[in-house]
């Protein structure tokens, strides 16, 4: 195949007003009888969702995108990102008032893909030739002020050009270059399309290589998934978002934890308010299977003498120890604890009482904060108070201070569904031998 060294692209002229029912591709065949194999078609989704009756009556825009939503990214004040039900992060979910009817909306074709394929089998059909074909819509982008267009429907598209494995001019391996080509050819198209002008189609011609045999993989190869997505949450809604996220987990992968996502939700946990400005936290990180078996064991079998002492019988007891098993499956497992350095002493049963409930409630507040913390790093957690009913047992098999209260513990790793950790804090620790045991201190 030879290089491409440049290439055209133009604004189809001469389409009429689309309306619901129209063969988009007679309409641009009509238009553009010239089009040549290898040619890229980018057609702007507002006429695909005209022409596929994505009309619908909305006398309240937000109402349309609520029922387009399917995640709320980020909002501020009457500006919503979200995730719609094409799985694009987009605002308003796509929803579009403009060049339409007042009391109507426009939404997004339902599958853009399939609305590519079918104009591409269109234009084959009349035309008998094969283009690649791009559905296009309008996007923000973060960290970049003004619009372009994307691709969000593709057919005869290479969508991306991975060029990882080759090496530069120099020499130098690529090892994380992966082109967007099909959101290239749509920006490229939009700088000759007309949103006011009544244009919008495009053809780009002489960039043949990107065009495929077959209709590819569409665009959902462009969409980063949760797995890879670093920036998945935002400021004030990462907090609301890991809060309502955190849910308790019972079924993990065996991919390891990332010990870095662990010192970040301890560097979370030192936030949290505490009286006298102490750190009543200790978290006690289990590495190695060993280990976690040990502790596991002791505590199960401390917990079948308690339900013997209760009465219950062997059957029942195999029962719950059984449910009690499920939690054994996580690659990580944490025990916190409380310390008391700084309480005060009163000597009045009262006082006493109340400062130590002061440390109780910090220590809660630092739990939660770990656990919200591990679902912003998309991990799961499972917490259980079993550690708090046999704390001598804990504190002779993890070889504890007398003065280190086990405060439950939590199962955490990456749930079934598969999440990865992600962004970071700063935090302090001690660490000491084999298991890996964190004991923060305030940042100096």
């Amino acid at each position: 195949m030879s290089a491409e060294t440049g290439y055209r692209v133009w604004a189809v002229g001469g389409l009429p007003e689309v309306r619901a029912g129209d063969d988009l591709a007679k309409l641009v065949a009509a238009a553009e009888p010239g089009l040549a194999d290898g040619d890229v078609l980018l057609v702007t989704s507002k006429i695909v969702s005209k022409a596929e009756g994505r009309v619908v009556r909305a006398d309240d825009r937000e109402a349309a995108v609520d029922a387009e939503t399917v995640r709320v990214v980020a909002r501020r004040g009457a500006l919503r990102i979200v995730e719609n039900r094409q799985g694009l992060v987009m605002a308003a979910a796509g929803v579009d008032a403009s060049n339409t009817p007042a009391g109507t909306v426009l939404l997004l074709p339902e599958d853009p893909d399939a609305s590519a394929r079918a104009i591409r089998d269109g234009l084959r059909d009349a035309l008998g030739v094969d283009v690649g074909v791009l559905v296009t819509d309008t996007f923000g982008r973060p960290w970049r002020a003004g619009l372009t267009d994307v691709a969000i429907g593709a057919a005869g598209v290479r969508v991306l050009d991975d060029l990882r494995g080759g090496t530069d001019a120099y020499g130098n391996p690529l090892g994380a270059t992966v082109v967007a080509t099909a959101d290239e050819l749509a920006a490229a198209g939009d700088l000759v399309k007309g949103k006011a002008a009544g244009l919008p189609v495009a053809v780009v011609r002489g960039l043949s290589r990107v065009v495929a045999d077959d209709d590819g993989e569409g665009t959902r190869a462009l969409v980063r998934g949760a797995r890879d997505d670093m920036f998945r949450l935002g400021t004030s809604e990462a907090v609301r978002l890991a809060v309502t996220q955190r849910r308790t987990v019972r079924s993990f992968t065996d991919e390891p934890v990332d010990p870095g996502a662990l010192r970040r939700a301890v560097a979370a946990a030192l936030t949290a308010p505490a009286p006298h400005h102490t750190t009543p936290w200790r978290f006690v990180l289990l590495e190695s299977a060993r280990s976690r078996v040990r502790l596991l064991d002791a505590m199960r079998d401390a917990w079948i003498e308690d339900l013997r002492r209760d009465g219950r019988s062997e059957e029942s007891i195999a029962k719950r120890v059984r449910r009690g098993d499920v939690l054994r499956n996580a690659p990580c497992l944490v025990v916190p604890c409380l310390v008391t350095d700084g309480s005060h002493t009163y000597g009045d049963a009262r006082r006493d009482a109340a400062e130590r409930e002061m440390f109780v409630v910090a220590a809660g507040a630092g739990v939660q904060n770990f656990l919200v913390a591990l679902a912003g790093e998309q991990l799961g957690s499972a917490w259980v108070s079993s550690t708090m009913f046999c704390r001598d047992v804990v504190r002779e098999v993890l070889e504890l201070p007398g003065d280190w209260d086990p405060m439950g513990r939590w199962r955490s790793g990456i749930p079934r569904r598969s999440r990865r950790p992600g962004p970071c804090a700063r935090w302090r620790a001690s660490w000491r031998c084999g298991d890996l045991r964190a004991v923060p201190r305030l940042p100096s």
